[in-house]
């Protein structure tokens, strides 16, 4: 109790400090806390590589104090993180949910200490999140439906077995590249022009989980022509079994996120495509986002979003996402998502080259 009330005066000390120091600019600044909370980073690397990087450089530049944590994929440390940022006065929550079910408990007392909230890439399902800023999911879903038809095509490929490895069945995102990707294949499974192969989820995104998986998937549909696979990494987890069986390189997969590894694979031709996502504009149009609600602006978004769950109709800000192949590669460097220097080290640099990189 007694240390406490200590730390509770030299707090307030050192604030009456800051704002004489600062002025009242400084002073408004103060009040607007931001509090973000990524997911984990095993399940893709963006989320310590890249958002964490330029949610910071845009709160940075925007001059406001913003507090970035991440809950490495643990439920508990999701829930606590949030309850500390609400108690240490963030008036905006900005966060990516590692389920529905954690995520709506997290906003709704967010909600009920005044706190506004923006789901930030993946959408909360029931949650009652005020805002939403992503990449049109959908849209991503369907780049990757159409680059396996592509690359099944440039292959000449007669009925193709194609199997699914899709995204954590409880994430919203995986739900919407699944409705991209099934809108372009189905009609060709239903014209009998591809064969539809094993369809399986892959709970949390985990990647061992998914080579586990997709062995599976082989060793009882060894005649499987093409996958839609929903990230980099899931990619990455099936390319590893083909390559057991000699047969990476010759059945294509997909991918999104435009990762290092993925963005490698499809340099040596294991992958077919990744979707790059341009995470800095998707972190600065957040940033400008939360920072305007933390100082009691108007918010500005380009669409709305419908919970499936609630039937509610989510404002939002959705951004373009860009089919990546091996002969556009460069267009991810040229925009600094990745550098050239970790791109093509070793045994890339030939095929950087190749590639104009």
């Amino acid at each position: 109790m007694r240390k406490g009330m200590v730390t509770a005066a030299a707090l307030s000390v050192a604030l009456m400090a800051a704002l004489t120091a600062c002025g009242d600019d400084s002073a408004d600044s103060g009040k607007a806390q931001i509090g973000v909370i990524l997911p984990d980073s095993k399940t893709s690397a963006r989320w310590e590589t890249a958002d964490r990087k330029y949610l910071q450089q845009a709160f940075d530049a925007a001059g406001v104090k913003a507090d970035i944590q991440n809950a490495q994929g643990d439920k508990n440390a999701f829930q606590t993180i949030a309850d500390q940022m609400i108690t240490n006065g963030a008036s905006v929550l900005v966060m990516t949910n590692l389920d529905s079910g954690t995520g709506k408990a997290v906003i709704q007392k967010a909600k009920a200490q005044g706190v506004t909230v923006i789901d930030y890439d993946r959408l909360t399902l029931g949650g009652g999140a005020q805002y939403y800023v992503s990449f049109d999911n959908v849209k991503v879903g369907t780049l990757l439906g159409e680059g396996v038809a592509k690359c099944l095509t440039d292959r000449n490929a007669v009925r193709p077995v194609v199997a699914y490895l899709n995204g954590g069945p409880t994430d919203n995102n995986a739900t919407l590249l699944k409705t991209g990707y099934d809108g372009v294949l189905k009609p060709r499974f239903d014209a009998g022009q591809y064969l539809k192969g094993p369809d399986q989820a892959v709970p949390e995104w985990n990647n061992i989980t998914a080579g586990t998986i997709f062995e599976q998937m082989l060793t009882g549909r060894p005649d499987i022509a093409g996958v839609v696979a929903a990230n980099d990494g899931l990619a990455n987890a099936a390319i590893a079994v083909l390559k057991k069986q000699k047969l990476n390189g010759q059945v294509p997969v997909s991918g999104q996120d435009a990762t290092v590894q993925g963005l490698q694979n499809v340099l040596t031709g294991d992958q077919c495509m990744t979707v790059y996502k341009a995470i800095q504009k998707e972190a600065e149009a957040t940033a400008k986002l939360a920072v305007a609600l933390a100082k009691g602006e108007q918010g500005t978004t380009n669409g709305t979003v419908r919970d499936p769950e609630s039937n509610a109709d989510v404002a939002s800000v959705l951004l373009e996402p860009k089919p990546i192949y091996a002969q556009n590669v460069k267009d991810v460097v040229a925009d600094g998502y990745v550098t050239r220097a970790e791109l093509c080290a070793g045994e890339f640099a030939k095929l950087c080259a190749d590639n104009g990189i």
